[in-house]
């Protein structure tokens, strides 16, 4: 994995449970380019390697942002954020990558709940720079759990409307479908049954969604097989209850890692021959799968390693 090397800049309270870190790069050069949707990989001191969606402005070379809401079921990852990364941290952060794109459309309708407003606050900003009607339904459980509401609603006004779930209720998804101009793109970043739920009323042409949680599917039992590496001519066996991320790591393969869920797609890796069985939930390009999750339909995969 390509690295960059940056210090945080800030640190900052943006909500009750969610801090946003602007990240600026050490001096040796401009941070990398990005376009809204992308993400992040920060490779934190404690060994783990977490992806945040970037929510700043994609015209800053000189700086990143990103925000973590504070999981209390946490793997470790936003626990070590919260507690522990202060400003002046060094912290490498890997390549852009975009699974999430802006696409061009006439108007746009954007819906966030919670943390999942980070890839979207870019992708509203492009949009009304652009020109294009644009709004955005935001969804929490309070205003104050809300990261940047104060932000969104000084910088656009009526474009925003802010849903507090305690006070408010849940949207009327199907009213707002039921009103929308048949050429408008809608982008979805939030929990599952708000995905769900917009996935129910709006068109599938025109919605886009992100996962920060991979969804509950049903594939058949895992088999062996084996992963042959094309470049250093080794054959690595994974077993039925390994994934091909861990096995590639044992054998002395290091393959970046992130979610470890099929979300984020830190650990893609290139096929040459057989068929992979994808169950990642972004959507591998052909010719490339994801290592965590994803394994073989054939008894053999070889690889770009």
């Amino acid at each position: 994995m390509q690295v960059q090397h940056t210090v945080v800049d800030r640190v900052d309270q943006v909500a009750d449970d969610v801090v946003s870190l602007v990240l600026r790069g050490d001096g040796t050069g401009s941070l990398a380019p990005w376009d809204p949707g992308a993400h992040i990989d920060l490779t934190l001191p404690n060994w783990l390697t977490r992806s945040y969606s970037l929510c700043g402005d994609p015209t800053d070379r000189e700086r990143y942002r990103v925000a973590v809401r504070h999981d209390p079921l946490s793997r470790g990852g936003s626990e070590y954020i919260h507690h522990y990364v202060r400003p002046g941290r060094a912290l490498q952060v890997s390549l852009p990558r975009n699974h999430f794109p802006l696409l061009p459309a006439p108007r746009y309708l954007f819906l966030a709940g919670g943390i999942g407003i980070t890839p979207l606050l870019p992708m509203l900003a492009a949009a009304v720079d652009a020109g294009a009607p644009a709004s955005l339904v935001y969804v929490g459980r309070s205003t104050s759990a809300m990261p940047f509401a104060g932000e969104l609603r000084s910088r656009y006004g009526e474009r925003v409307r802010l849903v507090a779930t305690r006070r408010d209720g849940r949207p009327d998804l199907a009213a707002l479908a039921a009103e929308l101009a048949p050429d408008t793109l809608v982008y979805c970043c939030g929990p599952a049954p708000m995905i769900a739920a917009a996935q129910a009323v709006f068109p599938a042409a025109y919605l886009h969604t992100e996962r920060f949680r991979p969804a509950v599917r049903t594939f058949a039992a895992n088999t062996p097989f084996d992963a042959v590496c094309a470049r250093s001519g080794r054959t690595v066996p994974v077993a039925a209850d390994q994934s091909l991320l861990d096995a590639l790591h044992h054998a002395g393969h290091p393959v970046a890692t992130g979610c470890r869920e099929g979300v984020c797609g830190s650990c893609e890796v290139t096929v040459l021959a057989g068929r992979p069985e994808h169950r990642d939930d972004i959507g591998a390009p052909a010719g490339r799968m994801y290592a965590c999750v994803s394994r073989s339909l054939t008894p053999e995969l070889r690889l770009d390693l």
